[in-house]
């Protein structure tokens, strides 16, 4: 069962960000529009992305045979657990104190800056690169000019994302 979750997993996203954009106007609205759109933004990205399990098959090709790359597991784990997850502790950490919104726009601005950056070095597009820069880029920025947030809110958002990255990639590099 628990392969079928690992694997099948994405196609619940699409529809799960038409619901959630959906239901915003009968939420009670604490939480900044921009704020509230990263997770089903991110959602259509990660359809994008993994879609016929696009991003493992350009991994592999990326890395070559003696890397593992990651698994489906690991990929649901990363998608479900670490972004899904972490947004909605974005919406919790909002009401406490609006400034924790920053945290999803480095969630987006950080991976939209992974694929260009992915785009340029190996001149070719890499799964989820259109909704990055189309979605991802200007929510980001609309994140940062609707929430105010300290100089040290930003740097622990910031770090924070960075980590996470860094740890994936660090996860994805191991010898199989």
């Amino acid at each position: 069962m628990f392969n079928r979750i690992f694997h099948y997993w994405v196609y619940a996203a699409p529809p799960v960000a038409l619901l959630l954009i959906g239901i915003y106007p009968f939420t009670d609205a604490e939480i900044a529009l921009p704020v509230y759109l990263a997770l089903p933004v991110y959602m259509i990205h990660q359809f994008e992305e993994h879609d016929s399990d696009r991003f493992a098959g350009f991994l592999r090709g990326l890395l070559g045979p003696d890397r593992r790359g990651l698994s489906a597991a690991d990929i649901w784990i990363v998608n479900v657990v670490f972004v899904w997850f972490l947004l909605l502790a974005v919406f919790h950490l909002y009401r406490l104190d609006p400034a924790w919104g920053v945290l999803a726009g480095y969630l987006l601005a950080v991976n939209a800056f992974l694929h260009a950056v992915w785009a340029v070095r190996l001149r070719r597009y890499n799964p989820g690169l259109w909704t990055a820069l189309a979605l991802f880029l200007p929510l980001s920025i609309w994140i940062y000019a609707s929430v105010s947030a300290p100089l040290g809110v930003h740097l622990i958002a910031a770090l924070a994302v960075i980590a996470l990255h860094a740890a994936i990639a660090r996860h994805a590099l191991r010898v199989a």
